[in-house]
């Protein structure tokens, strides 16, 4: 940003949609908007723009997925990037963190299951992909009592590969104590943790189960130590932005400031240009949600047609576990509370790898 000439929308970052503009085949037309403390012509990207006082506002057509936006005047300029996600439409996934105990059963009793979904947890996730098409991405932890992923034996690999359309696993955390254990992190610590996780995951389900996305355990990690994740291939990164009813920072938001994490929740995705990474808005944690009350939250949580693009529903596996404090005994309804009130409402499953954030084009 230049003193003399300042871009005020969109955002550096911002991933535009449909509801940013009017898109045809030709590109996405949107409003340039900024301030400019002067009397001289003012132009964004080569096109004359319209001042009124110290704003102007100028049309301008985007043709390239990332493109970037130069206003100038006499010698000030400023300058901002930003992508269009073509053909963007509602389109959800479902997403479940803190996984370690079905692997357990898994590894701990094989002979009990023939097939993957014989267990009923991944039984349970087969059956949301039929009866709704969801598809599942299952975020998971390296080892918990005494169990490591090394135990993990590969003999349902060929299975895994052939249900990778819509069944997915990541890195999620080394174990799940203590919590926010990536608050402080270096690069070498997450780094560590991501190989020890991914390098089983392809050792017993193959590479085709891994993406570009993931969640790290409690959404938070440090600048420096996040770009690990971005050097091993991870695009995409799960956080919830919702600041409201608090002060202070947001502890779920990565290491983003709060002024950055409230804007990102008015919007399905920000892409931060200096670690390269994209920041996907957790829409609800439908754990923490009252069965009754998940339509009207997810009513509001998408009120705004920016908000209602990207639907991330995220949940949790101890809420399953009936052996464990947190288990509900509502929470395979509120699993299909929520994908029914996604399939009314016309989202589409998708997985955010697939193409531009879910989008083919």
């Amino acid at each position: 940003m230049s003193p003399g000439i300042n871009i005020t929308s969109p955002r550096d970052g911002d991933v535009l949609t449909r509801h940013d503009g009017t898109e045809t085949a030709e590109g996405l037309t949107l409003t340039v908007r900024g301030e400019a403390p002067g009397n001289g012509p003012i132009h964004v990207n080569g096109v004359p723009a319209t001042q009124e006082d110290n704003s102007f506002l100028c049309q301008v057509t985007l043709s390239d997925r990332h493109t970037s936006l130069v206003a100038e005047t006499g010698e000030a300029r400023d300058a901002i990037r930003v992508f269009w996600n073509q053909a963007s439409r509602k389109r959800y996934r479902f997403s479940i963190d803190d996984n370690i105990c079905f692997l357990k059963d898994l590894a701990t009793h094989p002979g009990r299951y023939a097939s993957l979904f014989d267990h009923w947890y991944l039984g349970f996730w087969r059956e949301m992909n039929k009866t709704f098409g969801a598809k599942i991405h299952i975020n998971i932890y390296f080892q918990t009592d005494g169990f490591t992923l090394r135990q993990m034996p590969d003999i349902w690999k060929s299975e895994w590969q052939e249900n990778a359309s819509w069944l997915h696993l990541s890195f999620h955390a080394l174990q799940d104590k203590p919590d926010r254990p990536y608050r402080n992190a270096s690069y070498g610590q997450i780094a560590h943790d991501y190989d020890l996780v991914c390098g089983e995951i392809r050792r017993f389900a193959g590479e085709e189960v891994i993406t570009n996305t993931t969640t790290v355990h409690w959404a938070e990690c440090p600048k420096t130590a996040i770009t690990a994740l971005r050097d091993r291939g991870i695009e995409n990164l799960i956080a919830l932005f919702d600041v409201q009813g608090y002060d202070g920072p947001c502890t779920t938001g990565y290491y983003l400031p709060r002024e950055q994490c409230a804007y990102c929740d008015t919007r399905g995705a920000w892409h931060d240009h200096e670690t390269n990474l994209t920041f996907i808005r957790c829409t609800s944690v439908v754990n923490a949600v009252a069965l009754e009350a998940i339509p009207s939250t997810l009513d509001k949580r998408t009120a705004t047609p920016h908000t209602a693009e990207m639907l991330e529903l995220l949940i949790h596996e101890q809420y399953f576990r009936k052996e464990l404090s947190y288990y509900q005994p509502t929470v395979l309804e509120k699993v299909k509370a929520a994908l029914t009130w996604a399939t009314d409402k016309g989202y589409e499953p998708v997985f955010w790898s697939e193409g531009f954030l879910g989008t083919t084009s």
